[in-house]
């Protein structure tokens, strides 16, 4: 391990990379769960939602929290940023 690597960026860096290997799983295992309902459903005769759906829609929740913390920052960014919008304010104010 590099000892000069900036410690927060390699845990994002690695947040990132797990996200996107979720990502990849989530379209290719779907893409599998609606073939294989495909095959083996009546859908000529199908009224209702494919069970599919139901773990797209799970498994897509799970992904928006995961995107979320690994591109959307973390609680001490978004804490950090209010901090300095605030301070610019306040700054801005006092000219």
């Amino acid at each position: 391990m590099d000892s000069n690597r900036d410690e927060q960026l390699w845990r994002q860096a690695k947040q990132r990379a797990r996200f996107q290997r979720s990502l990849v799983s989530y379209f290719v295992i779907n893409a599998f769960l609606w073939i294989l309902w495909w095959f083996t459903a009546d859908t000529k005769n199908f009224h209702g939602i494919p069970w599919p759906a139901w773990v797209m829609l799970g498994w897509g929740l799970g992904l928006v929290f995961q995107y979320f913390a690994a591109y959307g920052g973390s609680k001490e960014n978004l804490v950090d940023r209010e901090y300095e919008k605030l301070k610019r304010e306040r700054e801005k104010n006092s000219l």
